[in-house]
């Protein structure tokens, strides 16, 4: 049996009980090394297995989950924030289909939730935006020509940009051509959650320079919107002029 678990946005205490439960039960666990906070690996047994993923390509990961399933053990795929998003978690599906190995996945709490909560913010602001855009710049691995940034940004809505802080003067560009001002709120979120975590607030025409000034170079999320501005209204779901199912309007 093989759990995929969302270790979570950085805070070993963020993930689920669910996950840290599976931790504890695991016979080996498969960690993405590069992204994940360490401190998860505390609440593995002693005597558990254990293999850091960024050494390892697809077929290592999969011989040491066929070996565990030889011996009857129980294996974690530890995954950063949720596995849904950007987390490569179908093509090791795909392969354990094939092998005829059962596995279930158990959610986490995503960067992009951890970066709004370090913000304060509120992704879906009334009359500024109700659509949350999650998206990368294309580089080495590229995307889909109709999912370019410029695209997207012409739908005006929120966005949360994952693997692109090594390219924020394209990122810039890209977001002004799609049609954002250069004066639009932006943010660079690094490490959201982590105990290093900084918050950075800038504008889409800054964030090359505000990246660079604060040595952020990776392990960030660019947040874009003018739901980091102050203009919004309120919610209709606490307006007293407003009958819901549970309660009536005030006249």
């Amino acid at each position: 049996m093989v759990n995929f678990v969302g270790a979570g946005s950085g805070a070993a205490d963020l993930i689920t009980l669910r996950g840290k439960r599976l931790l504890e039960e695991a016979d080996v666990i498969i960690y993405a090394g590069s992204l994940i906070n360490p401190e998860l690996l505390q609440f593995a047994r002693k005597d558990c297995e254990l293999h850091n993923s960024a050494f390892m390509t697809l077929e290592q990961v999969a011989d040491v989950i066929a070996q565990a399933e030889k011996q009857d053990k129980m294996t974690v795929r530890l995954h950063t924030g949720d596995p849904c998003l950007y987390g490569a978690v179908r093509e090791q599906m795909d392969i354990l289909d094939k092998m005829g190995v059962s596995y279930e996945i158990c959610p986490g709490v995503s960067s992009f939730c951890g970066a709004a909560a370090a913000l304060k913010a509120e992704y879906t602001l009334p009359d500024v935006s109700q659509t949350v855009i999650i998206t990368r710049m294309a580089g080495r691995t590229p995307v889909p020509e109709k999912e370019r940034i410029s695209a997207l940004a012409a739908h005006g809505s929120t966005m949360v940009i994952f693997l692109s802080t090594g390219m924020l003067k394209e990122l810039s560009a890209e977001l002004i051509k799609g049609g954002y001002s250069e004066n639009t709120p932006a943010a660079v979120v690094y490490k959201a959650t982590h105990p290093d975590e900084k918050i950075c607030r800038c504008t889409v025409g800054t964030l090359a320079e505000t990246a660079e000034k604060n040595n952020i170079r990776k392990t960030a999320l660019i947040a874009v919107g003018d739901f980091l501005g102050d203009d919004y209204s309120l919610s209709k779901l606490y307006d007293k002029s407003f009958s819901t199912e549970f309660r009536r309007a005030e006249l």
